[in-house]
């Protein structure tokens, strides 16, 4: 079991301490608060008028994004946060507002290069007419014609007619086949020198932001303060005060009290320490290696287990990892997957949730590898060695033994799920509801296999039996057990179609399997009908064609491999929904050097 055992901790102490205790306390972050008042009744504490939290929070997310960063500042006092923060906003404006002139010159000398260097002529030597600027497609210039205006051809190519209307008034966008050209009163040699400046204008400002970014550090120290600052004034609101003394109280693992203890003493506080009552519901704290951590992600992402469940996060980490590895079906593709995660490897060493999807990504790899090996596929082709050849021992074309081995694992998960529900309700008579289906299943899938005999029939009856009778909790035998118990057996449909479910693992390693065969035919298909340039053909076939599949596959993989898990395994294993713990503690930010 990987779920934490807890003890409830009160803490008592002197009123005039309370805030430098409780500032401690979080600094040693090992206790989940239990609130003693209600503390959305207390006035909320006033925000520091000086420094806005969203300015703080959208500057440092704007440096976050810059791709170069500098060394970082960790010595607070050369932080001087106010004028940081009117750099970095002021630095952002003017890398908005020149990105946009930026994209607006580069329009306009789109909309300019097709008509060339030219310079309006004075408005008073035209009788105050104007000159509008029309791209007409060849075909449509008979629609020109009939537009009734005076204009005139100034050139013309194989596509466009370029057309100059005299009017006073920019005419009508019905009279004229096309929209106009917007050029503005600008030559083009004066466009391109204002795109110059301006694109070096924001280099300058692009150079400024990788500057800056040498505070991200201390910004995001400064953040975490501030969030720790409003923790623990909602802490010290759910704090119960008397006169002179205060009294806290929260949840804490067994193999943390020896150092609350130890600090309690410290302190000069009073510790008293309880066993969690039958009806209290204790948060749930998952302890688990990093190595097998990945299933804990998962777990915690879905659905937290209650405090007197199980912890099923290994049996998710290994059931993931040999589904996706099924569904995946080829060697070729699990390496392809293994070099996407070597070139991420350091990156998702920065925290301990990228350590454990790493550790699990590493895993399916492993295992893809394996299972590919024994299936013998490789980018859809055999084994390229003999050696290799010679080890595989299963075929995906062999639509029975699949079938049978994908509806094996489907019971055997489920049967799994079904006994470590029973070992959480081994104190009540519903445990043997849990076993009833385990037993069912196991004799429906070995008749199955090895054709029903009495003997088969008698263990599924007796799992039935043992499901309407122990169904639902109960001292005596009553007509509300027996109608509970037939209410249960309703779902002996739901039990045989999730293990059905479990028929997605072969039609998916089938369907990748056989896209990746169908991808190598084609491409051989094509470099034999088309010599040479064939070739090139081929080759774009290959990458293109494997790279889909591996996509595809990959997706499939997570998304199938999850859901067999989260909803078919959880459904029989898991039957109360706790909350997670959540230790009263300081954020915790990182230097990290460029």
């Amino acid at each position: 079991m990987s779920i934490l055992q807890l003890q409830k901790a009160s803490l008592i102490g002197l009123t005039q301490n309370k805030l430098i205790t409780l500032d401690a306390l979080q600094q040693l972050g090992l206790l989940h608060i239990i609130p003693l008042t209600d503390s959305d009744k207390r006035p909320a504490a006033e925000a520091d008028s000086e420094i806005s939290p969203e300015l703080l929070k959208r500057s440092l997310h704007y440096l976050l994004s810059c791709p170069v960063k500098r060394r970082q500042v960790t010595r607070e006092h050369q932080l001087n946060l106010k004028q940081v923060l009117q750099e970095v906003d002021h630095n952002r404006s003017e890398r908005i507002r020149l990105s946009e002139q930026r994209d607006f010159l580069q329009q306009r000398i789109r909309d300019l290069e097709p008509w060339g260097e030219f310079k309006l002529p004075d408005p008073d030597s035209l009788n105050h007419q104007k000159l509008w600027f029309y791209l007409v497609p060849n075909f449509r210039m008979k629609e020109v014609h009939r537009a009734d205006l005076p204009w005139m051809a100034v050139h013309q190519d194989n596509r466009h007619t370029y057309v100059l209307v005299v009017s006073a008034e920019e005419p009508d966008a019905n009279r004229m086949p096309v929209p106009r050209t917007h050029t503005g009163d600008i030559p083009l040699s004066q466009l391109r020198e204002q795109l110059e400046e301006t694109e070096i204008a924001l280099e300058a400002t692009e150079a400024g932001r990788e500057a800056l970014t040498r505070w991200i550090y201390l910004l995001q120290r400064n953040i975490a303060n501030t969030e720790d600052a409003a923790l623990l004034a909602e802490v010290a609101d759910q704090t119960q005060d008397y006169d002179e003394l205060f009294a806290l109280q929260g949840w804490i693992a067994e193999r943390d009290l020896k150092a609350l203890q130890t600090f309690a003493e410290q302190q000069g506080l009073v510790l008293l320490l309880e066993s969690p009552g039958k009806e209290e519901l204790p948060p749930t704290l998952l302890d688990n290696p990093e190595k097998v951590g990945g299933g804990q992600e998962v777990v915690s992402f879905f659905q937290t287990p209650g405090y007197r469940s199980w912890d099923p996060s290994r049996v998710v980490f290994f059931s993931f990892v040999s589904f996706f590895a099924i569904i995946m079906s080829d060697a070729g593709y699990s390496l392809l997957l293994g070099a996407v995660l070597a070139w991420y490897w350091n990156s998702m060493a920065q925290s301990e949730t990228g350590r454990r999807l790493r550790a699990m990504g590493a895993a399916l790899t492993g295992a893809g590898v394996v299972w590919g090996v024994l299936v013998g596929s490789y980018f859809g082709a055999s084994a390229p060695l003999p050696w290799l050849g010679s080890l595989k021992i299963l075929d995906l074309n062999d639509f029975d033994s699949m079938m049978t081995l994908s509806i094996s694992i489907g019971a055997a998960h489920l049967i799994l799920g079904n006994l470590m529900m029973a070992w959480v309700r081994r104190q009540s008579s519903q445990s043997l509801s849990s076993v009833g289906w385990a037993l069912a299943v196991l004799a429906a899938l070995l008749g199955w296999i090895f054709d029903f005999t009495t003997l088969h029939w008698l263990a599924f009856a007796l799992g039935l039996v043992l499901v309407l009778l122990f169904s639902a909790p109960r001292s005596s035998f009553s007509l509300g057990t027996l109608v509970s118990g037939l209410l249960a057996l309703t779902n002996v449909t739901k039990i045989f179609g999730d293990i059905l479910s479990y028929l997605r693992l072969f039609a998916l390693g089938l369907a990748s399997a056989s896209l990746a065969i169908t991808f190598n035919q084609l491409a051989a298909d094509v470099a034999a009908a088309l010599p040479g340039i064939g070739l090139l053909l081929q080759v774009l076939i290959l990458l293109v064609g494997h790279l889909l599949n591996f996509v595809l596959t990959v997706v499939s993989g997570v998304i199938h491999g999850l859901r067999l898990n989260l909803i078919e395994f959880y459904n029989w294993s898991l039957a109360d929904e706790g909350y997670p713990f959540q230790p009263f503690a300081k954020r915790e930010v990182t230097p990290w050097i460029t």
